[in-house]
């Protein structure tokens, strides 16, 4: 419907100018028409509403047979003014989009080579995914992360949230990324992995200059799930700071994997170091890992009460990790009332199969 305000303004211009008095003038309508077309069109649209306004100005003085030529002239030349400058916005406007698309692209590359779309299936029988959901509309990357890899140790994975914003965070991304893609091949254990993630982040801190180099950190979940032969699975799960993932069985309980003992999140070795403790939990068929970032658990509603994943999730049941992923964000937009003010990391990995196991500390059912 806004396309269609030049052309209004312009009819309803003339109109004003013909049904009212000569004193009386419809100019006002008739400029407006060219600088609202401006945004709206392209350079042809924009140049055909600002001739059609000059051509109803004219129009309408010829009409009226003005004696006052001064006024008349005035008149005409106001709404040519208004329309040369409306052709100078519309093109800062379609260069202000050509940038404005050339970023996009460039963001989208940077997500792709930072953040790559991980495989549907991974390892022994696990489908895996993931969704990187921007606080806003135009964003593409920032200081969240995930990464899934299978190595000779099991399939780990990696969720994680920078501390601070814009490049230097994405920058800090791809440091923890890189590091992690390395690491993860040739640590035997989820302690090494996370003592050589420590380790690149306080290089990090040291090339940088100011804050940065004394509070740089990332909070962050390694885990390592391991299948055996016996068809059982072992989860193993290191917590650095970071909000626990949920274990999501086919029976629908939902269970917090939170850290018997808390930690430091990665990259402040400096306050004091203190040996990595490994989780170890049953993974079993029909089983999800579920992790995100901590733009779930802050979310609010308008009574700022936080959104609790554990409590919306329990009961429910999803066929595939990406319908726990799209119902997951769904949820937290509703609670919301359409939005986040950070953004949200997302990954899960489901153990294929159909099986159901008690949620560790319950004897099974029958």
């Amino acid at each position: 419907m806004a396309r269609w305000a030049p052309a209004v303004l312009i009819v309803g211009g003339v109109l004003f100018d013909l049904l009212t008095p000569p004193k009386y003038t419809g100019a006002p309508f008739l400029s407006a028409a060219p600088l609202v077309a401006a945004p709206l069109f392209g350079r042809r649209g924009t140049a055909a509403t600002a001739v059609a306004a000059v051509a109803a100005a004219a129009g309408t003085n010829a009409y009226h047979r003005a004696v006052n030529s001064f006024e008349s002239a005035t008149k005409v030349a106001t709404v040519l003014t208004v329309a040369v400058l409306a052709l100078g916005i519309n093109r800062i406007v379609r260069r202000s989009d050509q940038q404005l698309e050339s970023a996009r692209g460039i963001a989208e590359a940077a997500q792709r080579a930072v953040l790559p779309t991980p495989p549907d299936r991974i390892g022994e029988g696990l489908s895996v995914a993931a969704r990187y959901v921007a606080a806003q509309a135009d964003a593409r990357i920032g200081g969240d992360l995930y990464a899934v890899q299978d190595t000779p140790h099991g399939v780990r994975v990696i969720v994680g949230d920078v501390r601070g914003k814009g490049l230097e965070a994405v920058e800090a991304v791809a440091v923890v990324i890189g590091a992690f893609r390395e690491a993860a091949e040739q640590e035997p254990t989820l302690e090494g992995l996370a003592a050589r993630l420590e380790r690149a982040l306080q290089r990090e801190g040291v090339r940088r200059e100011g804050l940065d180099q004394f509070e740089g950190f990332t909070t962050a979940v390694l885990a390592e799930v391991e299948v055996a032969a016996s068809d059982g699975a072992v989860l193993r799960v290191v917590n650095r700071g970071h909000p626990p993932p949920l274990l999501l069985y086919a029976d629908g309980k939902a269970v917090e994997a939170t850290p018997e003992v808390p930690a430091l999140p990665l990259g402040m070795g400096d306050l004091g170091v203190w040996p990595d403790r490994v989780d170890v939990w049953d993974f079993p068929a029909g089983a999800t890992l579920l992790l995100f970032t901590d733009g779930v658990t802050e979310a609010r509603d308008k009574r700022d009460v936080f959104y609790d994943p554990q409590a919306r999730l329990n009961g429910r049941l999803f066929d595939g990790p990406d319908l726990v992923l799209e119902a997951l964000a769904a949820d937290v937009a509703r609670h919301t009332g359409g939005g986040t003010s950070d953004d949200m990391a997302l990954l899960a990995i489901r153990r294929c199969g159909d099986g159901v196991a008690a949620v560790p500390g319950e004897e099974p059912e029958g």
